[in-house]
């Protein structure tokens, strides 16, 4: 029996490997799946998938069409009616009965003319709006624009204001090709159309789509454990996707989950739970790894990224569980190899180069939406958050990575990757992660948090267990220390979590505003200081500059006084030295001709001498000079007619000047 089991096994992998070997379908649960439905026959599984030019061959073939298309195109002669040259030996031992009737739908040549065309994969969808449901059968080659397009003309609703919801896949544009999705066979979607005001006829529509968007509370008791799951999801979620999340929580995979609870009404994994009956706000489920007769021995370590797969593989993966292809067999691997590479390197000299290690492995496992890991040490990490201005100080979120515990990638993919989260995190915190599921990064871990927040932090870490992980510490920085205001648990929800962050942040902000008073009337009492600080200096500068210009103007003046002494005493010996060389007073009774010359000065005073009539007018012109009037400053006139004596050749006499035998002359001071 165990040699017809195994010969059994062989065969349908040999069948499985030839059919898509002809079709060129990759997936292996969808092959499986097509192969089961035609028990296995080849040949109709071949025909089911690939329609035949000349119509649908038969299993026997017994045909010589059949035996042409098997073993390549027809030559020129047989085309033209030559006998058909037999088939190779099926005796060799390299052939089989299943590889040559795998052959017959496999052309060689592209040219004959039994070319083989896969049909395209067809999708249905039911798309319900307000109190109608509209449904869609379209090819995966298709776009959302075009279900859109489609809709519109159903609905008379512009596809410009539709919004299309229910998609498992995140969001998606218009652009967004079906395919790319990897949706099933079978999807229902709801169009929503927020800038289309309801009217009464649409009152259930409005209460379902208001279902949709409300939170159901599903406490899932786990038997095997003896353990209770408290779970929030949307109404918008699907069963099998709250199945893939009671796979992560309890390792037990969505073929080999047996559950007690479900309403009646909730016979389709992709209905919504809004439309699946279950009772709101709270409903009680049970499940339990239900046993698999094909398989005697249970594959003992799951791949934890069996929730990856799409919804149509996950359903014909429970189909071909039924025919013993093992866990490994179906995705091609040993379960050694699903094991996940580590979140953080063990030993790692450099903090900075863990970090950016653990957020690349973060984005891989859990997509791009993520927090924004702070690359750095503790310490940085912790300035950053801390030491800054009390209006540019934030919250410091530690978050503890664990792999060994079962929450972990719950945590992740739903709590920390959802967009509220992310969005709230990045405003108002400073997000530090680390990795403790190797010891040696554990105890660095314990040794950082000692050194920054003391020894009670440490302890209260020591005491979680594995399975307790991941946490999420609050730290809020203090003028002496740092406190960590909550310490959250991987067993959470997506509304708790965002209270628990939002109420740290409540009393951050309660400190934060003291902070920012206390701040500002420190700053108002260092800008009084230094506006007079400032009033001093400027006070004490205009103080030195009024000394300076004052000792300046005192040096001028006695620069200037110093230099009018020297003009004056300069002065004074040229008026010396002219009136020592003027020739001596002539006697009034003297033989020889005199003039006698009156001189007003300036002052109103006169000058009177006698002068030689032969006397030059230089002579003249040093007396004055003598007297305190040079020649430089003053000239010398007559009264009646007025002429200037100076600009007449000091060389003439009186005589010739006509100042004899008396003459009176006034001094003027020249411009």
């Amino acid at each position: 029996m165990a040699s017809e089991s195994g010969d059994s096994n062989m065969d349908r992998e040999m069948i499985l490997a030839d059919f898509q070997a002809c079709t060129g379908i990759d997936n292996i649960a969808e092959a499986i799946t097509l192969l089961e439905l035609n028990n296995w026959d080849l040949v109709a599984a071949i025909n089911g998938v690939i329609p035949q030019e000349n119509g649908i061959l038969q299993s026997g073939f017994s045909s010589e069409a059949s035996q042409a298309t098997m073993y390549g195109p027809p030559s020129h002669s047989e085309a033209a009616g030559s006998a058909v040259p037999p088939p190779p030996s099926s005796s060799s031992p390299s052939s089989s009965p299943l590889q040559s009737s795998a052959s017959a739908f496999c052309p060689i040549n592209p040219s004959s003319r039994h070319i083989v065309e896969r049909q395209p994969r067809m999708l249905n969808f039911t798309v319900e709006y307000r109190q109608r449901s509209v449904e869609l059968v379209l090819e995966e080659s298709s776009t959302i624009r075009g279900i859109k397009e489609i809709l519109q003309t159903e609905l008379g609703i512009p596809a410009s204001k539709m919004q299309l919801k229910g998609w498992k896949s995140g969001d998606v544009t218009d652009s967004t090709v079906l395919r790319t999705l990897h949706l099933p066979k079978n999807n229902s979607l709801y169009v929503l159309t927020p800038d289309i005001a309801p009217t009464a006829s649409t009152s259930k529509n409005s209460a379902l789509q208001e279902s949709l968007n409300q939170n159901f509370l599903l406490v899932i008791s786990h038997r095997e454990a003896q353990r209770d799951y408290r779970l929030n999801f949307p109404g918008s979620r699907t069963i099998q996707e709250v199945k893939r999340n009671i796979s992560d929580l309890t390792n037990i995979p969505v073929r080999y989950q047996q559950w007690e609870g479900w309403p009646a009404s909730a016979s389709d994994d992709s209905m919504t739970l809004a439309l699946s009956g279950i009772s709101y706000p709270c409903h009680h489920l049970s499940v339990c790894r239900r046993s698999s007769p094909a398989n005697a021995q249970e594959p003992t370590e799951e791949c934890a990224d069996v929730h990856m797969i799409s919804d149509s593989e996950g359903e014909e993966y429970e189909d071909a569980t039924e025919f013993g292809v093992d866990d490994s067999e179906m995705f091609g691997m040993s379960s050694s190899s699903c094991r996940k590479s580590p979140m953080m390197p063990e030993n790692s000299e450099n903090e900075a180069d863990a970090l950016l290690h653990f957020t690349a492995e973060f984005s891989s496992r859990y997509g791009e939406t993520h927090p924004m890991f702070f690359i750095g040490s503790l310490e940085a990490a912790s300035q950053e958050a801390f030491y800054g201005k009390a209006r540019d100080r934030k919250l410091l979120a530690i978050y503890l990575h664990n792999d060994d515990s079962v929450l972990s990638n719950v945590f992740c993919s739903q709590m920390m990757c959802a967009d509220s989260i992310v969005s709230y995190l990045s405003q108002n915190f400073i997000t530090w992660a680390w990795d403790v599921t190797k010891e040696a990064n554990k105890a660095r871990l314990l040794t950082m948090c000692t050194r920054h927040f003391g020894s009670v932090v440490t302890q209260t870490i020591r005491t979680y267990k594995t399975d307790q992980f991941p946490l999420l510490l609050i730290v809020m920085g203090k003028r002496t220390s740092n406190e960590v205001l909550n310490v959250i648990q991987g067993n959470t929800t997506v509304d708790e979590l965002m209270m628990r962050l939002m109420g740290a942040m409540e009393i951050f902000t309660a400190q934060q505003q003291e902070d920012i008073k206390d701040e500002d009337e420190r700053e108002a009492r260092e800008t009084v200081k230094r506006e007079q600080d400032e009033a001093y200096r400027l006070s004490l500068e205009a103080d030195r500059k009024k000394r300076e210009a004052q000792e300046r103007e005192e040096a001028e003046q006695v620069r200037l006084e110093q230099m009018r002494k020297e003009q004056e005493e300069e002065k004074e010996a040229i008026r010396l030295s002219l009136e020592q060389a003027l020739p001596p007073e002539p006697e009034e009774e003297s033989a020889e001709q005199i003039s006698k010359l009156r001189i007003r000065t300036p002052s109103g005073e006169f000058l009177e001498r006698r002068f030689l009539g032969s006397c030059k007018l230089q002579v003249l012109f040093d007396f004055v000079a003598s007297k305190g009037y040079p020649f430089e400053e003053f000239k010398l006139l007559t009264t009646f007619p007025r002429r200037n004596i100076t600009q007449l050749d000091p060389g003439s006499n009186l005589l010739e000047a006509k100042l004899f035998p008396q003459e009176t002359l006034f001094l003027e001071a020249k411009e």
